[in-house]
Formats: C-alpha cells, sequence, structure tokens
C-alpha cells in the first residue's frame, strides 16, 4: 500500500494542504471577506454569488456546497462571514462545517456594527486560526484517504488519446489503492450510457447512471433543439471536436476501467471508495466546486485549448493534450500529454509520469494554478433569482 504525508484531521480526513478559509453565508458579505484576507496574508477567501434571491433546491444546493467545502480536509479552520438578514446564515454554515471538529468561528457584520468592527473581529480570529495550523505537521497516511476529482476543460480532437487516458491510468491507480476518484460533466457522458451502464456496481447504480444521462439529454434537446448534438464550446469545435457524443467518450476516459460505486448529488460527500459519478455539470469552474465540495482534495484537469483555472483549497493539476499547447502555455501547464503524439512515450509512460508529479503535489508541491493563484469557484444553480 502506498503512503504520502498528509495533514491529520479530527473527522478522520487527511489534507494535503492546511488552508484557513474566510467564507461568505452571502454574496453581501464578499467585500469583508476580501478585506480580512488583504490584511491577513495566508488566509484563503471563498466568496461566491449566492445567499440570497434563490428558490429553495438553489438555497439546498448552496448551503450543501458550502457547507461541504468547509469540511474538506485542505481546510483546517473556517471563519464564516454573514450580513444577518440573508436565507443562508452564516451561523448555519459554522454548525455545519463544525461537524468536522475543525475549528470555526462566525460573525455578522449588522451585529458585530459594520464594516470596520467585522475586519477587526475578523483579523484577530484568523491571525488566532492561522497560528494554530502552523503548528500542525505531516504525518504518514495511506492513499485510501484521497479523493481525487477529475476535470477536462476546453478540450480538443487530441485529448481523448493522449490527457484523458493518461488520467485514466491514474484513477485506476488511485482506485486500486483504496482511493476515490469523482468524474463529473453530465453533458459529457451523453451518448455513453451503454458504456458506463456495464460498468456499475449494481442494477441500482446502473439505473442512477442511465437516468442522470437520460434527463442531461432532455435538458440539451428542450433548449437547443436541432443543435442539441453540437452542445459543446466555440473552442472544441475549434480543436477538431464534432459533436457531444466525440467528446463524450473522450470523457469518461478519465475514469479509467474501474467499477462505478455510487452516484451522488453535486457537492455531496461519497460514503463510498472507489470510482464515483457526481451529478455536476460540464462548466469547469462549477463542476470543480462540486467536486471539492465533495471532499476531493486534489483535481486533474486536461485541456487541449488551455485554460489557466484553479481552485481556491485544492491543488489543480494541468494536464495539456498537445505539445503546442504545453509549450505556448508552459507557465499553466504541469504534464505534457502530447509527447503520446511527438516525443514517442507511450500511454503508461504519461501515465507513470502523472502519478509520480502527483506525490509530489501530495507532499506540498504547487501546481501552476496554485502558483499563479487561480482559485475561482462557482456553485452550481437550477432556478431564477428572485
Amino acid at each position: 500500500m502506498d503512503y504520502f504525508r498528509g495533514y491529520d484531521r479530527p473527522s478522520g480526513g487527511v489534507g494535503i494542504r492546511s488552508h484557513v478559509i474566510v467564507m461568505s453565508s452571502v454574496v453581501c458579505a464578499n467585500g469583508v471577506v476580501d478585506q480580512i484576507v488583504r490584511e491577513v496574508p495566508g488566509a484563503v477567501p471563498i466568496t461566491h454569488q449566492e445567499g440570497c434571491g434563490r428558490g429553495p433546491v438553489d438555497i439546498e444546493i448552496a448551503v450543501r456546497t458550502l457547507t461541504n467545502l468547509g469540511k474538506n480536509a485542505n481546510v483546517a479552520a473556517a471563519l464564516i462571514v454573514g450580513l444577518g438578514c440573508e436565507w443562508i446564515r452564516a451561523e448555519l454554515l459554522a454548525n455545519g462545517i463544525a461537524e468536522s471538529r475543525k475549528p470555526v468561528e462566525y460573525l455578522d457584520i449588522q451585529k458585530t456594527g459594520g464594516t470596520r468592527r467585522s475586519v477587526r473581529a475578523g483579523v484577530k480570529i484568523v491571525n488566532k486560526f492561522l497560528t494554530e495550523a502552523r503548528r500542525q505537521k505531516r504525518k504518514k497516511c495511506g492513499m485510501e484517504s484521497l479523493v481525487m476529482g477529475l476535470q477536462c476543460g476546453g478540450s480538443d480532437a487530441f485529448s481523448g488519446i493522449t490527457a484523458n487516458p493518461a488520467v485514466g491510468f491514474a484513477s485506476d491507480w488511485l482506485v486500486k489503492q483504496g482511493g476515490t476518484v469523482i468524474l463529473t460533466e453530465n453533458t459529457e457522458m451523453i451518448g455513453t450510457t451503454h458504456v458506463l451502464e456495464r460498468r456499475a456496481a449494481s442494477p441500482q447504480i446502473a439505473r442512477e447512471v442511465a437516468e442522470l444521462i437520460a434527463r442531461e439529454k432532455g435538458l440539451t434537446e428542450e433548449h437547443l433543439g436541432p443543435l442539441a448534438s453540437l452542445v459543446i464550446s466555440p473552442g472544441n469545435m475549434d480543436g477538431g471536436m464534432s459533436s457531444i457524443e466525440e467528446k463524450s467518450l473522450g470523457c469518461i476516459i478519465k475514469g479509467g476501467t474501474t467499477t462505478i460505486t455510487q452516484v451522488v448529488r453535486y457537492g455531496e460527500i461519497p460514503t463510498e471508495k472507489g470510482l464515483v459519478i457526481m451529478d455536476a455539470p460540464g462548466s469547469d469552474v462549477y463542476s470543480i466546486t462540486g467536486e471539492v465540495a465533495g471532499g476531493a482534495q486534489l483535481v486533474l484537469f486536461t485541456t487541449g485549448r488551455g485554460t489557466p483555472v484553479g481552485f481556491p483549497i485544492a491543488p489543480v493539476v494541468k494536464i495539456a493534450s498537445n505539445n503546442d499547447l504545453y509549450r505556448s502555455l508552459s507557465g499553466d501547464m504541469d504534464i505534457n500529454a502530447g509527447a503520446v503524439l511527438d516525443e514517442g512515450m507511450s500511454l503508461p509512460e504519461v501515465g507513470a509520469e502523472l502519478i509520480a508529479f502527483i506525490r509530489r503535489v501530495l507532499e506540498g508541491k504547487k501546481t501552476r494554478a496554485e502558483l499563479n493563484r487561480q482559485g475561482v469557484l462557482a456553485i452550481q444553480t437550477r432556478g431564477p433569482v428572485f
């Protein structure tokens, strides 16, 4: 069994980073969060556009996602900042995150006395949390503690034959070590139902996979009509793709070859090990947010056109599908799977290189997205704004 050195959490999880986060419970508190973080180098802001003006379904999604982001093992401690009159209260999120038994506090701007007093109070709390977090030491941990998210964005015609299969090698490796892999991007599963159903651990999971993909196909047909088969981005088409089915067959290779053990909701933490499918959209930032809320301490992100996107609390490893991209965006890419095409490397060799890189990231090596401070997040919503 493989091991890495990570941060033990009271709940039993293992962090590969040890972040102190300052999270808004509502968009109205984002300014105060940003000011607190500016005054406390080392703290990480978690801001978003939610908290009010949504229906019950979206409020439920946002609460689950924000709470589970705070529970992620890469988070050492959390301060939640609310306004005081919103639907998603700071106290509610703090109580949910506290279930993971990590240090959590909250404050409401209205009760604390406005912006300046809230910033002063928040700075004091976050400095205390950072002092405690910096005392923590890495310990030997099994790979079964790792949850890895998968993402592809700005894909091209090479993604499905270089970068995505290389990620599939890494997925199979982690599952064999007892870890968890989260595969998402419902839109990019359209046309692959027959493939994924055969890999399900039970008839019930096979039905859940089929229903998820059928729902997504229905939505694309409802909104795009005769263009539904082209529900891919302009960049995908410029990169040589012709249809969503073509993209989907390349997309699901990221999940490797193992059995699908569970289907979970957006932002939900899996209860099973192995390969898990999450109900999340194809849009990169929304999808990654759901995976990290689901417990992913690390995300593998393949691209053929190029994207700098990372995430605030989880390292995102960028895998280029071709040499031209790896050279042109060298400051944003971590691994060059294009070596399969132009340098005579085999897919297993690139997969082994990726696994070796993952091992270094687990113990502290920063990815390009981390070095470039490309931490962004967005929460999926389904209903209107009121």
